[in-house]
């Protein structure tokens, strides 16, 4: 199998190790001695600089311990919004391909169907043919569910153990209280959450007993789906607290702190000004409501460290069982920082009495129902532009660590663009698995992605959500917001897309949106609408 190769150009000060630029194109293969075991872990709205190894002051230690031995991407891209991009991780196909180019509203044409399509193949159903256990904890979001209850109405063809897992505990809907989750399953079986639960821990939790359940023997794929830190803001108050004081100097200085360290990591290709950065919605000291924003983005805090926890727990069990060298860990986003204001006291997801984003309520607890704003989302984001649901980097680009003992030796940054695409065929080539071109008698689309191992990834990558598009081939980005023209951006030069030279290159513009139309008109995506 093809790889990195890697020689080393300079260091870069990263915690107490140092980072290496790897370099593409040669050739490297694996120890062949046994198959890998896979964990992927995504989150759900978390902003590129949130966790500590990407510059955040959020406390995720295990994430820093697993980024010191990781390749480290700096410009890896998901699909902007939660169900497209667990749809295009779980087939290696772009989300309108697999069936979710939109949400999981279900709609009767291709691209849109709401749920995964018959087309595509899961890596759950390649590994398990390859002989691997598969188990998932977590959001599933690639299919219909009906909040009325109305279970005549379920595709339960696409639920994940019709979908190539063999254990599933979790939940179907793509959000809800963290303490009393909607669309909760175990198997097949909706499931009543106990009085102690909280969804993050319970994910984690639940991972861990499918691996002290699995054969020893035979190698797994464990997809860890959290929910956090995407609303409602819920978190246990004692660790809300802790980020009470972290958060009182304000939005303004916080973001300065992420960006300084950013740029002591060598995370960017050239020099990012502060007075570059997209403009917040208004200055600290003019904010009116002090006390109730620094708890909500307390809270959002709490939520993310709660998730690293977890990961240190999994940690400690791989090792315990001794899995952990030969277990490849991958951690991503699903989309950036989310500005959404979640109002409304009833919401389908439930009634919760001091619900809605309300600066009389402080969030956290369970009967409130709230989210972070835009504001702090911009901070999430840092130093990107827009956010979730956008094509601009704000909305696409996301930390992802990829962590083998077995074979990556030394912390290195990856430069090279890559997509979520690119999960599925990673994990089948690195498991020797043949991916299909039928299953249960129906024709499979090829993957779209590329193995991040692979030794040439020239190409251009492409994207689409309600309108938003761009696409990315080397050095250059054209995206556009709904309805509004193309811009041009020299990304590498120019990664905050604060300068648009559309109009320095047409030539460019007019190459780059006919490269997009052929791909929008290949994979079902609907741009007159």
């Amino acid at each position: 199998m093809k790889c990195f190769t890697w020689t080393k150009k300079w260091v870069l000060p990263f915690t107490v190790v140092g980072m290496l630029i790897i370099v593409m194109g040669c050739n490297q293969s694996f120890n062949d001695s046994a198959p890998p075991n896979f964990i992927v872990i995504m989150v759900d709205d978390m902003g590129f600089s949130d966790i500590s190894p990407y510059g955040g002051e959020i406390e995720t230690p295990y994430l820093e311990e697993l980024s010191q031995q990781s390749y480290f991407f700096t410009q890896f891209y998901n699909a902007g919004r939660c169900a497209p991009t667990r749809a295009s991780l779980l087939t290696g196909l772009y989300p309108h391909k697999a069936g979710v180019g939109e949400m999981v509203t279900p709609e009767n044409r291709p691209g849109y169907y709401g749920r995964l399509s018959e087309e595509s193949v899961t890596t759950a159903e390649v590994l398990r043919e390859a002989g691997y256990q598969t188990f998932m904890s977590g959001k599933w979001h690639v299919t219909h569910y009906d909040y009325s209850g109305d279970t005549t109405v379920l595709h339960k063809e696409t639920w994940p153990l019709q979908r190539g897992f063999d254990r599933f505990f979790g939940t179907i809907s793509g959000a809800g209280s963290y303490y009393t989750p909607k669309s909760l399953m175990s198997g097949n079986t909706f499931i009543t959450p106990a009085d102690s639960f909280y969804y993050t821990t319970a994910i984690t939790d639940t991972a861990i007993a499918f691996l002290e359940d699995a054969d020893s023997n035979t190698p797994f794929f464990l997809y860890m789906a959290h929910v956090a830190p995407h609303w409602p803001l819920h978190a246990p108050e004692d660790l809300i607290d802790k980020y009470v004081t972290r958060y009182t100097a304000g939005w303004d200085e916080v973001r300065k702190a992420r960006l300084d360290k950013q740029l002591a990591l060598g995370i960017f290709e050239t020099t990012v000004n502060y007075n570059q950065l997209p403009a917040l919605e208004n200055k600290w000291e003019d904010e009116e409501f002090k006390e109730w924003q620094i708890y909500r983005m307390a809270v959002y805090a709490a939520q993310l460290e709660l998730v690293d926890q977890g990961i240190g727990k999994l940690i400690t069990k791989l090792k315990e069982l001794n899995l952990f060298d030969n277990t490849m860990i991958i951690f991503l986003s699903d989309n950036g920082g989310s500005p959404e204001i979640i109002n409304g006291v009833d919401t389908r997801h439930g009634y919760f009495e001091n619900g809605g984003t309300r600066t009389d309520v402080l969030p956290g607890q369970p009967d409130t129902y709230a989210s972070y704003g835009p504001t702090w989302a911009t901070v999430s984001n840092t130093p990107y532009r827009l956010f979730k649901s956008y094509s601009h980097e704000g909305g696409i680009i996301s930390p992802l660590l990829i962590h083998w003992p077995r074979e990556i030796k030394e912390a290195s940054i990856v430069r090279t663009p890559a997509h979520v695409i690119d999960i599925m065929p990673t994990l089948v080539a690195a498991a020797g698995a043949r991916y299909p071109s039928e299953y249960k008698n129906r024709v499979v689309a090829p993957f779209q992605g590329q193995s991040l191992f692979s030794e040439s990834r020239s190409r251009a990558l492409f994207w689409e959500h309600l309108g938003n598009k761009a696409v990315r081939k080397g050095d250059w980005k054209l995206v556009a917001k709904n309805g509004e023209p193309w811009e041009l951006y020299q990304i590498t030069e120019d990664p905050v897309e604060r300068n648009d030279v559309a109009y320095l290159y047409p030539e460019k513009v007019n190459e780059l949106s006919d490269m997009w139309r052929e791909w929008a008109d290949q994979n079902y995506v609907d741009y007159d609408l």
